[in-house]
C-alpha cells in the first residue's frame, strides 16, 4: 500500500484588513470606564470638583468676604484635575502589565505603537472632558458667588492665562502617561508623579521644594526654571500685578521672552518628552508574560 502525501494547507492572512485605529481607541476608552477602579476614580474627581465649588460658595455666603475672581476659580478647579486625572493616564498603561493581560492585547493588535497611540488618544479625550467639566463648574461658581456677595462677577481671566492653564493640565496628563510607560508599574509611576508634582513643584496652597529654593537663593533663580515646569510657565500665567510683587519683594526676574520660552521647552523635555520617548522604547521591547 503506497503512502499518500498529506495535503498541505496554508493560511493566507495578507488580505485581512488591520484593526481600525478608531476601534482601538474605543477599546482603550472602555478599559478606562468599564472597571470599578476607573468608575470610582472618575466619580471621585467629579464629586471633588463639585464639593470644592460648593465649599467656596458656602464660604462666600456665610462669611463677609469678596467672592473669588475667575482667575481664582481657575486655580482652584485645576487642583483636583491635576491630582486625580493623571492617575488614569498611568493605570491605562500599567494595569495590563500588573494584571497580565498584555499578551491578549498584543495578540489582538500586534503593533505595540498603535496600541500606545490609542491609549494616548483615549487619555487625552478623557482629560479634555474633565477639564471642560472643571471650567463649567468654575464658570457657574463665579456667577453664583458674585450673586451671593451682591457684586458683579470678575471675569479677569485672559485667553493667554486660560491657554497656559489648559496646557499645564495636558502636560501633567502626558507626564503621568510617560511615567507609566517608563516604569510599567502603577505604584512606582504614581509615587514618582506625586513626588514631583506635590513635593518638588508644590501646589497653589503649599509651595514645593523647588519653589522655596527659587525664592530663597540666587543660584536657584538661575537653575530652577530650567528644571521645574511650574516655575518655567509661571511668568506666562500670572498677571502683571503678581509679577511686580515677586520682582519687588524677592528680586525675582520673570522672563517671558526667548529665555522664558527656552525654560519651558527644556523643563517639558525633561519631565514629559524624555519619559514618553524612553517609555515607548521600553514598552516596544518589553517581554510580554
Amino acid at each position: 500500500m503506497s503512502d499518500l502525501a498529506a495535503p498541505q494547507f496554508t493560511l493566507d492572512v495578507s488580505g485581512t484588513p488591520r484593526v481600525p485605529f478608531g476601534r482601538l481607541v474605543r477599546v482603550e476608552w472602555r478599559k478606562m470606564l468599564d472597571t470599578r477602579a476607573g468608575i470610582w476614580l472618575l466619580g471621585i474627581t467629579a464629586g471633588l470638583l463639585a464639593l470644592i465649588s460648593a465649599i467656596v460658595i458656602l464660604i462666600v455666603a456665610l462669611a463677609d468676604v469678596s467672592p473669588p475672581s475667575a482667575t481664582d476659580w481657575l486655580n482652584i478647579m485645576t487642583i483636583p484635575v491635576s491630582m486625580l486625572v493623571p492617575v488614569i493616564a498611568i493605570t491605562i498603561v500599567t494595569q495590563e502589565w500588573s494584571q497580565r493581560t498584555a499578551m491578549v492585547t498584543f495578540a489582538l493588535e500586534s503593533s505595540r505603537l498603535r496600541v500606545v497611540l490609542a491609549k494616548l488618544v483615549a487619555v487625552m479625550a478623557l482629560g479634555a472632558a474633565t477639564i471642560v467639566l472643571a471650567a463649567v463648574l468654575g464658570l457657574v461658581g463665579n456667577v453664583v458667588g458674585a450673586a451671593l456677595a451682591g457684586t458683579d462677577a470678575n471675569w479677569n481671566v485672559t485667553v493667554g492665562a486660560f491657554g497656559w492653564a489648559l496646557t499645564t493640565q495636558i502636560l501633567y496628563l502626558l507626564m503621568g502617561f510617560g511615567f507609566g510607560l517608563l516604569l510599567l508599574s502603577s505604584p512606582g509611576a504614581l509615587a514618582l508623579y506625586y513626588v514631583y508634582v506635590w513635593i518638588l513643584e508644590g501646589g497653589v496652597i503649599i509651595p514645593g521644594i523647588m519653589y522655596v529654593l527659587w525664592i530663597a537663593f540666587d543660584w536657584a533663580q538661575a537653575i530652577m526654571p530650567w528644571i521645574s515646569m511650574r516655575l518655567a510657565m509661571l511668568p506666562f500665567q500670572i498677571g502683571d500685578g503678581d509679577a511686580q510683587d515677586l520682582q519687588g519683594e524677592f528680586g525675582l526676574k520673570l522672563d517671558t521672552g526667548a529665555l522664558g520660552i527656552a525654560h519651558v521647552i527644556t523643563s517639558v523635555l525633561i519631565w514629559v518628552g524624555i519619559p514618553l520617548l524612553l517609555g515607548t522604547w521600553r514598552l516596544m521591547r518589553a517581554e510580554v508574560k
